[in-house]
């Protein structure tokens, strides 16, 4: 069999050839009588499928522009708008809202109790019960005062206070009810003086008798251990004060008999020092027995 030009009026198949190359040279008034053109129909389909995926995108993009411009809008209506009525009525008001300092802890008030006062201790013989001597009140063997340095002599004590005084001094000592009189001696570069503690029950009798002393109102001298006697027929300086229940007092002069004058600021400022140092005594006997109390 040729497979060469035949009576059919076809053209021979290429196989090298597409589909739409090799379709049939069909003549006008054949053309109605054959079968439908599919590739030309798929080519048709094709472009109206990517026709339809443009107007997709197109407007895809737009309603995407829709929708923004619609979110815009709402923004600025909630943004721009501060109408009260336009605000959630649902939320709770702020009192009823707790507070942060609601929930901090609270405590009840507290007070230390009041420090106990030292001069308590020593205004009356029922507080003020420590042991109690000369060498108590004035231990060591010397005193030191700023750059001054005394020497410690002889002591005494007794329970006849009207002994220890001289002038106007006894009687005042008898009236007030005095219990007890120490004294102590000092000495430093030909200086020596008596200082003089007399002890009552109470605060009240220790005042009075200070404030019924005058300037003739003197305490006794005391020599002894290496201390000549002085301030027996010599002008001497004297000193006198009260604190607490005791009364406290001075008698300063030269070892040789030479009286003092204004002039002898050493004799004052001996008799000055034995009197602070006294007063610091009684008071530090206060805040011992003070502490004492207070750690019980």
């Amino acid at each position: 069999m040729s497979y060469g030009q035949g009576g059919q009026g076809q053209p021979p198949w290429d196989p090298w050839k597409s589909g739409s190359q090799q379709e049939p040279q069909w003549s006008a008034g054949q053309r109605s009588g054959r079968n439908p053109d599919w590739a030309a129909m798929a080519e048709a389909s094709e472009t109206r499928n990517k026709r339809r995926k443009v107007l997709f995108i197109v407007g895809g993009a737009l309603a995407t522009v829709a929708v923004g411009t619609a979110v815009a809008m709402a923004v600025v209506n909630a943004n721009g708008n501060n109408d009260a009525s336009n605000q959630p009525s649902n939320l709770p008001a702020t009192t009823a809202i707790p507070s942060s300092t609601a929930l901090d802890p609270t405590f009840a008030p507290t007070s230390a109790p009041p420090p106990l006062d030292p001069k308590e201790f020593i205004s009356s013989a029922q507080k003020d019960t420590a042991p109690l001597s000369p060498d108590i009140l004035f231990p060591g063997t010397q005193l030191t005062m700023g750059d001054r340095v005394y020497r410690k002599g002889p002591t005494a004590d007794t329970k006849n206070c009207a002994s220890a005084a001289k002038d106007t001094l006894p009687p005042i000592l008898t009236k007030n009810d005095c219990t007890r009189f120490m004294r102590v001696t000092y000495t430093k570069d030909g200086v020596a003086v008596t200082v003089g503690v007399a002890v009552f029950d109470t605060e009240a009798q220790a005042n009075k008798a200070k404030a019924d002393t005058n300037d003739k109102s003197i305490i006794a001298s005391l020599a002894g251990n290496g201390v000549k006697p002085f301030c027996n027929s010599a002008v001497c300086r004297s000193t006198r004060n009260a604190y607490g229940r005791y009364a406290y007092f001075t008698l300063a002069g030269f070892t040789n008999g030479k009286d003092v004058t204004t002039k002898d600021t050493k004799v004052f400022t001996t008799g000055n020092d034995l009197a602070e140092f006294a007063f610091r005594q009684i008071r530090r006997r206060g805040e011992a027995q003070a502490s004492a109390a207070a750690d019980q």
